[in-house]
């Protein structure tokens, strides 16, 4: 009778790569983009105005709709790509350096799948306390579901990249149509009862991660993996023409993809229903090409860039995004709640986008100091430890 040789024991995790010895380019397109983030997101917590597609407001003086006017040429529908791409492609990284650490494909799909379900879980925490717009459990879903993606070849990921392009077209023009045809009253940020809130920001959360989200962030999630496999913004020296490509074809594609439905948002134009909606989808599928131009742009500079003050900074708080993305949303529910600060019915786009880019300013100072002798963000910390701790 053979005796069988008693199991090795679990493979530790592996250590996390030191600050110091992180590629530029993701975490300075992460700081970067955590400002498009924040102004994004700062006036959907206005309320007690008539809004378009986008969720401007209709009625606002001549300085709110041209700060609504650039947010939606340059920003909207374009940081959600970016932050699709850049998981993407960080979860493929985090994937390989698993396998060369020892790790068999099984040990790194539980620590992957963990790492989606505790996204998931920061989600609905964020949802149910602060923000009815989450996308951590957005990501933590499209983590889990599409987790076989890492091995697969990158034909698959361009393929399937392509499906979700279709997939992306038909779910805005359903939304597009509820749009014009729904009533739209106030967001739950403008809700006086925090319960109420609460509850109306959970359904809507419940609703929206499986669908819009996570279906429009498909694409840019898996060009974002089959970047990570050439390590194109690692290595963007090697990678020029392509980033260059990227940046400048994207570029032009999400302005152009833009202008309609900018001009319908800032009630310049008036066109027929069908072209409105036609309009809305136009202007978020050319998003995911604004999208990956602003992650290939911030490749392009990180190969030209010297790290000083500014630069370090803004890669501080990129490598404390997770931390970051949910302290803006502390700041806009301290100050736009009606049973806190109360300013949601106060002020216009303008003025909650002047609040954003403060609010960003300030993680970015609080996460440089804060960062010094390669201290991590505590959400960051957080993650791993429930990540790791799981999957033993």
């Amino acid at each position: 009778m053979s005796i069988s040789s008693p199991a090795a024991p679990p493979s530790p995790p592996p250590r996390a790569v030191p600050v110091a010895h992180r590629a530029l380019a993701p975490d300075l397109a992460r700081g970067v983009m955590l400002l498009l983030i924040a102004v994004a997101h700062a006036h959907m917590y206005l309320a007690g105005h008539p809004s378009g597609f986008r969720g401007y407001t209709l009625d606002g003086g001549p300085l709110d709709r041209v700060v609504a006017g650039v947010q939606m040429l340059l920003v909207d529908g374009r940081a959600l790509p970016m932050f699709a791409a850049l998981f993407g492609y960080g979860l493929a990284r985090l994937a390989e350096r698993q396998l060369a650490s020892g790790r068999d494909w099984r040990q790194v799909r539980r620590v992957l799948r963990a790492r989606g379900r505790w996204l998931l879980a920061f989600g609905f925490c964020h949802a149910a306390l602060l923000f009815f717009g989450d996308i951590l459990g957005a990501y933590g879903l499209i983590g889990l579901v599409l987790l076989g993606f890492v091995r697969r070849r990158e034909r698959a990921l361009l393929w399937a990249a392509g499906v979700g392009l279709v997939l992306h077209v038909v779910v805005l023009a359903l939304f597009g149509l509820v749009s014009v045809s729904a009533p739209k009253g106030d967001t739950p940020a403008a809700m006086a009862d925090p319960v109420q809130a609460a509850v109306s920001r959970l359904v809507g959360w419940a609703a929206m991660t499986p669908t819009y989200f996570a279906v429009s962030v498909v694409s840019a999630f898996l060009l974002g993996m089959w970047a990570a496999r050439r390590r194109v913004l690692e290595e963007p020296g090697a990678h020029g023409a392509l980033l260059a490509t990227t940046a400048t074809a994207g570029t032009v594609i999400s302005l152009a993809g833009a202008v309609p439905l900018t001009l319908i948002d800032t009630r310049l134009w008036a066109p027929a229903e069908a072209v409105s909606i036609s309009a809305y989808v136009l202007h978020s599928l050319t998003g995911i090409a604004g999208g990956l131009a602003y992650a290939a742009l911030a490749g392009l500079l990180a190969d030209r860039l010297k790290r000083g003050p500014v630069v370090r900074a803004l890669v501080a708080c990129g490598q404390w995004s997770l931390t970051c993305y949910l302290l803006q949303s502390v700041v806009f529910v301290a100050v736009f709640t009606p049973y806190l600060g109360g300013l949601a019915t106060r002020v216009g786009d303008a003025a909650a986008s002047g609040l954003a880019v403060l609010t960003w300013l300030g993680t970015v100072l609080l996460a440089a100091t804060l960062s010094r002798h390669g201290r991590r963000g505590p959400a960051e910390t957080a993650l791993r430890r429930l990540t790791y701790g799981r999957s033993r």
